[in-house]
């Protein structure tokens, strides 16, 4: 049942009530139309603000759009169970979900799904917006790359679709009608697909037919992934406990039923803490509200817009008139020195070379010293922006485990796998730990942070220490000239300058290139590792 349907009945009922007892008068809610609900000069999508009641618990909503069957299945009573018990995740979940939840119930509604549609994200990542998992998925939905990327969801340094709500839950319920279009119209399989994929149900279906089994879900069960089996039940659960949580001996934290968040389009890249201060909004809320932002600004190829609070929208769209465009993200004049590459300025100032070619207009990779570069700067310290998908790593790495930390900076030909052999740790582990899957490529240069089960032992290597420094705690160690090396190269691989390395190899004063098999001094401090 839609909103507006409630409204009228609701209003009826109310009238009748009032010219049974008497009453005078009574204020039927008024129908704005569509343009009415714009935010002023904020451009708000319509499908994330609506007519709703304020007083409409967004859970009865929900419960009254109810399409799947099997709830009451004994493969499903488990997964009930389970929740039953579990009252704090309820809770957490409910929290998470309260700045979603209104807007994914409407895009289902407005497809003609069945509403425990909106409970998907419960199952895939506890509406956990910066969820990752060790299949390479990210966001609410979990999408993978090659998936999200198909159903419209960009990805480069700056931005991941996957993890903006907005883009992500399109795809989303895309994709499921796509799948129940091309499964003959069966929820429960379109729910086994988008967990495995079409191709495993496909497979799952014949084995089922030569086996002269149905072709439900129930019926191919068990020809399917381990996962799976278990996915589709524990979404089936989910609703049966928001169906009946009373039955259930929980409670759901209430939701009203109306919008929460708005879509603002901007024209450009903007500073992620300009928009706090003009949103007046905390800059954490900022980020998770937008969990797709990968970094201290919004992406500079798009998509241009931002998602708020719809007060905070208003607000932001007011302040932001003050500021001229070209101050949405501040510019830097940096003069080249001997030695810098486009790599090492961009990693320097987190920005990217592709950014800092397209806004100096350079073509190659070739730089000269004494030149200058324009380069976008945070407006804040880097540590301010707490929710950057470096801050979110730094934070997961540096919690204190079990073993001994070492911090491995990666060399070519390193992968996770020989990694957590070398330390006698679990791959799985060892990705986790660093915000990773266990496909995921290693990067030259990417420090690695290792909770080894080798003891001290394992700290030996020079090349793994973290911040070296010159002093009475460092450690003096040589190091040997490889194939592609240069100053620059060397001193961002173990976070020193150019002039310290000069310094310490006096004779490479005027030496124009670095041979390889040259051997260097550099000084490290063993102590900094666990810093």
């Amino acid at each position: 049942m839609m909103n507006k349907e409630k409204t009228r009945i609701i209003t009826t009922f109310a009238l009748l009530a009032a010219m049974l007892t008497g009453c005078a008068t009574l204020e039927a809610p008024v129908e704005l139309p569509d343009e009415a609900l714009a935010l002023g000069p904020v451009q708000a999508d319509p499908h994330l603000v609506s007519e709703a009641a304020d007083d409409y618990d967004i859970w009865t909503r929900v419960r009254e759009g109810y399409g799947l069957i099997g709830r009451t299945h004994p493969g499903v009573e488990a997964d009930i169970r389970w929740y039953a018990r579990h009252q704090k995740y309820l809770d957490r979940v409910a929290e998470r979900a309260e700045n979603y939840l209104f807007f994914i119930l409407e895009e289902v509604e407005k497809r003609g799904m069945p509403t425990e549609m909106a409970l998907l994200p419960v199952v895939e990542s506890a509406f956990h917006p910066f969820a990752y998992s060790h299949g390479r998925a990210a966001g609410i939905w979990q999408f993978i790359p090659y998936t999200g990327r198909r159903y419209g969801m960009k990805q480069d340094w700056w931005y991941d679709g996957r993890r903006d709500i907005y883009a992500s839950t399109h795809g989303a319920l895309n994709y499921l009608t796509d799948l129940h279009r091309r499964l003959g119209g069966d929820w429960l399989l379109a729910l086994a697909a988008y967990n495995s994929g079409e191709g495993n149900v496909r497979k799952a279906l014949r084995r089922a037919a030569r086996a002269g089994r149905g072709s439900d879900f129930w019926s191919i069960r068990r020809y399917l992934p381990r996962e799976t089996r278990g996915y589709v039940p524990k979404l089936l659960a989910i609703s049966a406990i928001v169906l009946e949580p009373d039955a259930h001996g929980v409670s759901l934290l209430s939701i009203p039923d109306r919008p929460v968040i708005t879509k603002v389009d901007i024209d450009s890249q903007i500073d992620l803490a300009l928009v706090s201060d003009l949103a007046d909004l905390p800059l954490e809320e900022v980020y998770r509200i937008n969990p797709g932002f990968n970094r201290w600004a919004t992406s500079p190829n798009g998509p241009h817009y931002i998602m708020l609070p719809i007060d905070n929208a208003e607000v932001f769209q007011a302040n932001l008139v003050d500021v001229p465009a070209n101050q949405w993200v501040r510019w830097k004049r940096y003069r080249i020195r001997s030695g810098d590459s486009l790599e090492l300025i961009a990693q320097r100032h987190h920005t990217t070379v592709s950014e800092l070619r397209k806004v100096n207009r350079i073509r190659g990779h070739t730089i000269r010293a004494g030149h200058h570069l324009i380069i976008p700067v945070a407006s804040q310290h880097y540590r301010d922006y707490g929710l950057t998908a470096d801050a979110r790593r730094a934070k997961k790495q540096h919690r204190p485990r079990n073993g001994e930390k070492i911090v491995h900076l990666v060399r070519a030909g390193d992968t996770l796998w020989d990694l957590a052999r070398k330390h006698k740790i679990s791959v799985y582990k060892l990705a986790k730990w660093n915000s990773m899957a266990p496909r995921d490529p290693l990067v030259t240069g990417q420090r690695i942070v290792i909770w080894s089960q080798l003891g001290k032992q394992a700290a030996i290597d020079p090349r793994n220490f973290r911040i070296p420094v010159e002093g009475a705690n460092s450690r003096r160690i040589r190091y040997s000239v490889r194939n592609g090396d240069s100053l620059s190269r060397i001193s961002a691989k173990f976070n020193v300058s150019v002039s310290q390395l000069l310094r310490w190899n006096s004779r490479l004063k005027g030496q124009k290139y670095l041979q390889p098999g040259q051997r260097l001094t550099l000084y490290v401090n063993p102590a900094s590792q666990s810093s």
